[in-house]
């Protein structure tokens, strides 16, 4: 089951670094092929909270099996696909799938472990969760470079097909409530698909659209929010919700999710920066970018062996302290490097990072799901992942948009110093000028000139991305504030549904 969520998870990002081949391939434009992802991250937003219900009425077992079947056909479909539409539904139908398969795996280790070997549980699928983004662009180049694209789909295909058989012949969580099906909330679903899927598009092609420029995400926030206002009072009121959202009445699972939705902005934000630091920047290649960042990878499997014994060991509070204080660091030093900074003075803040995240996703897991009853896990786990996913979104939406209003704000700065009244300009200008011209080059001055615009532009990124990461940075201090309210969870208490 961790495999197949290792592949779901692994599926949002493996595209994203083959996008161009991907858009040559079908004959799309720049803008049409991010349909690819976005199709993909809204059908997996949708499903999750309803992954819950559909575990009781199903169970765990019928749930998993149809959840990875479905997701390995789609990857195969998407390899077949023979135009942009074809290939968005079929990456619709791919996140749609995969989504089903997260929550479902978080809610077993609440519900098949005794409590004592529950910590041992979240930290290999929270590897899983935190490893898996990271490898996806890489492992994306490199097989695109090696085979083709449609190697991104084809790798899901014989372990998808194992893990069904495997999940089908070994695992035996819990039995279907097939009464389920005869009070199905109709109205809430066709709520909850409409407000997370107007939700998630708003978030996702905002930047694009300039925001509440376009007519659309006017009318697909407003669809969003009064869809949204709809389903809460829905799924409030009525007896049989496919949602239960008073799950929120129990302090842990809230407090839990707000870290959640916090740890989730700084892992996807941080996803998105890095390799944006590194190509813009440095302008290195896929490959070389994942040199790179693969140090937060190693060393959030190094912490695995370190934090796994010391939960055990010390109160869950400091160790969340711990992991949020050395996630904020990482992320402060990461916010002091300039253009000239090499791969050790990116490896610190990285190992930094990678070490703590295990501190932080381990009491977190714990305090949202580790101390309710067994027959909530499975809406609650739902309900955990998604606030993380969104999480997710609102951080990216919002970096793109603070990266937009910073970068010309910078250069704009830089341009001030840059003019003919500026000695230091002049010198660098001619120095560059003759240079150039020394090279042979027709139209010395203005190639110059073209350098110094590009270095200008250059530094202003530099500034913006290190702005970038120290909000990181502050937003992670800040949430030390959140401390008075985390409840202690012993690792040898919590859900007694161990069967």
């Amino acid at each position: 089951m961790v495999f197949g969520i290792f592949m779901a998870i692994l599926d949002i990002q493996i595209v994203a670094s083959s996008l161009e081949q991907i858009q040559a391939g079908l004959s799309a434009t720049k803008d049409e092929i991010t349909w690819v992802q976005t199709a993909y991250l809204v059908a997996e937003v949708v499903i999750i909270p309803l992954s819950g219900w559909l575990a009781r009425a199903f169970s765990t077992r019928i749930l998993f099996v149809l959840s990875c079947g479905g997701f390995t056909l789609m990857s195969l479909c998407c390899v077949l696909a023979w135009n942009l539409p074809s290939m968005v539904v079929f990456r619709a139908f791919q996140g749609l799938f995969g989504g089903a398969m997260i929550p479902t795996v978080f809610a077993v280790i609440y519900t098949l472990f005794p409590p004592r070997l529950q910590p041992a549980m979240v930290i290999v699928v929270g590897m899983v969760v935190m490893v898996a983004p990271t490898a996806g662009p890489v492992l994306g180049g490199y097989l695109t470079e090696v085979v083709s694209w449609k190697a991104l789909f084809l790798i899901n295909l014989a372990p998808g097909v194992l893990v069904c058989l495997a999940t089908w012949q070994f695992v035996r969580v819990d039995e279907p409530e097939w009464d389920l099906l005869k009070k199905i909330d109709f109205l809430g679903i066709v709520y909850i698909v409409v407000f997370l899927g107007s939700a998630q598009f708003v978030l996702e092609e905002g930047v694009k659209e300039q925001w509440f420029e376009s007519r659309e995400i006017v009318f697909f926030t407003f669809v969003a929010v009064a869809s949204g206002m709809a389903m809460l009072y829905r799924e409030l009121t009525i007896d049989h919700p496919i949602v239960d959202l008073w799950a929120f009445r129990n302090r842990n699972f809230t407090v839990g999710c707000t870290l959640g939705f916090i740890l989730g902005t700084g892992m996807f934000t941080l996803m998105f920066l890095m390799p944006v630091y590194l190509a813009s920047v440095k302008g290195l290649n896929s490959l070389q970018i994942g040199q790179y960042i693969m140090v937060t990878g190693m060393f959030q499997l190094l912490s695995a062996f370190v934090a796994g014994p010391l939960v055990k060991r010390i109160d869950s509070r400091l160790m969340l302290a711990l992991g949020l204080s050395g996630f904020a660091l990482g992320c402060w030093m990461n916010g002091n490097l300039t253009y000239d900074s090499g791969y050790w003075e990116f490896f610190w803040p990285q190992a930094i990072r990678g070490f703590s995240l295990m501190y932080c996703f381990l009491p977190i897991n714990s305090l949202a799901l580790g101390t309710l009853p067994p027959e909530e896990v499975k809406n609650a786990s739902g309900l955990y992942n998604l606030t993380r996913n969104l999480g997710g979104a609102i951080g990216l939406a919002v970096a793109n948009t603070l990266m937009i209003q910073l970068n010309k704000g910078n250069y704009a700065a830089l341009r001030e110093h840059v003019t003919a009244a500026s000695p230091e300009a002049w010198a660098l200008l001619g120095g560059l000028s003759q240079r150039l011209s020394g090279a042979g080059l027709p139209d010395a001055d203005l190639a110059a000139l073209k350098q110094v615009y590009g270095m200008a532009m250059r530094e202003a990124e530099v500034l913006t991305l290190n702005t970038m990461f120290h909000i990181l940075a502050l937003v992670f201090f800040a949430t030390l504030l959140l401390m008075p309210w985390v409840s202690k969870v012993s690792a040898d208490s919590g859900a007694s549904g161990g069967h």
